[in-house]
């Protein structure tokens, strides 16, 4: 009852839309229709793959959603990277866990480790908000989650509004390798929150194809498309 009249006076909003919700979720069931589902491992020609090729190999990629600017996509990320929402970040982790359900895209993966964010931006915002969608995914598919093998050296700015020229002008030596014993011989799966034009992914997942034997597949919430 205080539950009820506590929503009442002060009503949850959507994080998409900012209407408010009768149900105690984050998104309006308005916004769950609208929200551009992508699923791009369901693609017989992966288009997303060939983002990376060739880069670096890769065995699968997949994004739960399209991003595109000033819509409700570019609101629900907001929320999550700048106003202190990572819920988000589990809910689009349950949500993309359903779909892989349905297919093989995690029978051999082996662990899943988060593009990571400096200790400064982390100590900044509180949190890493791709590290609920990568546990949530480890979890669900019972792998192993690793946030020590792949460390990011210096802070960056954010990519989504940059132009495409300058997000692809990621420096190698952002990102550090350490602990690598624990991947040897490992399928990875790679997880980031927006592909832009992969650079990040690029950088990320060159630095741990360094170690031995390792394989490599690519996870993200959103692509822009």
């Amino acid at each position: 009852m205080f539950k009820d009249l506590f929503h009442l006076f002060f009503p949850q909003k959507c994080l998409a839309c900012n209407d408010n919700l009768v149900e105690q979720e984050i998104l309006c069931s308005h916004c769950i229709h609208e929200l551009p589902l992508a699923n791009t491992h369901l693609d017989n020609e992966n288009t997303l793959k060939k983002v990376f090729e060739p880069q670096i190999p890769l065995h699968n990629v997949t994004s739960l959603l399209y991003f595109y600017k000033k819509g409700i996509t570019q609101a629900l990320f907001h929320n999550l990277k700048y106003r202190n929402h990572p819920e988000i970040s589990m809910y689009l982790g349950e949500w993309i866990s359903h779909y892989l359900a349905k297919g093989n895209f995690m029978e051999k993966i082996d662990a899943v480790i988060p593009v990571p964010i400096h200790k400064s931006r982390k100590k900044e915002r509180g949190y890493n908000q791709v590290e609920g969608f990568a546990k949530v995914i480890a979890q669900h598919f019972n792998k192993t989650y690793i946030d020590d093998v792949l460390v990011k050296k210096e802070a960056s700015k954010t990519q989504v509004f940059k132009g495409r020229l300058a997000r692809q002008e990621i420096k190698s030596n952002y990102f550090s390798l350490q602990n690598e014993e624990k991947i040897i011989g490992k399928h990875i799966l790679l997880v980031d929150d927006i592909i832009t034009t992969g650079a990040t992914l690029v950088s990320c997942g060159s630095m741990l194809l360094k170690a031995d034997d390792v394989k490599l597949s690519i996870a993200a919430m959103a692509y822009t498309a």
